[in-house]
């Protein structure tokens, strides 16, 4: 997909995707699951920057407004709150005029087993 990820500390990450051709659906934006990928990518990034297995347990996406071809769509997650093995994350994704094109909730379960940083 493209997607670069930049982690600038614990529990955050973003995530950048240029919106290409083969992105487009029939009504001419990107479809929708793409949009939730993004977003997803950057909550998963950010919710193993601890060094444990952490997975996705639950999420939700709010489209807001449409992403068109050529777009630039970044995904800015942030750790909301972090227990002993849930966290809560959530993601906004703006495109490069800085307008909010979705909202992201994810809940996120650690193994406890070590993973990577």
């Amino acid at each position: 997909m493209g997607i670069s990820i930049e982690v600038p500390e614990a529990g955050q990450a973003i995530a950048t995707m240029q919106v290409r051709d083969d992105m487009i659906n029939g009504l001419d934006v990107i479809h929708g699951g793409l949009t939730f990928a993004l977003a997803d990518t950057a909550c998963a990034f950010a919710c193993n920057t601890y060094g444990e297995q952490t997975v996705a347990a639950a999420a939700q996406i709010e489209f807001l407004r449409p992403a068109r071809r050529g777009d630039t769509l970044t995904a800015t997650a942030r750790e909301d709150h972090r227990g002993r093995r849930n966290g809560y994350y959530s993601v906004e994704v703006r495109n490069q005029q800085n307008e909010l094109v979705a909202l992201f909730r994810g809940r996120t379960r650690s193994s406890g087993k070590p993973g990577n940083k």
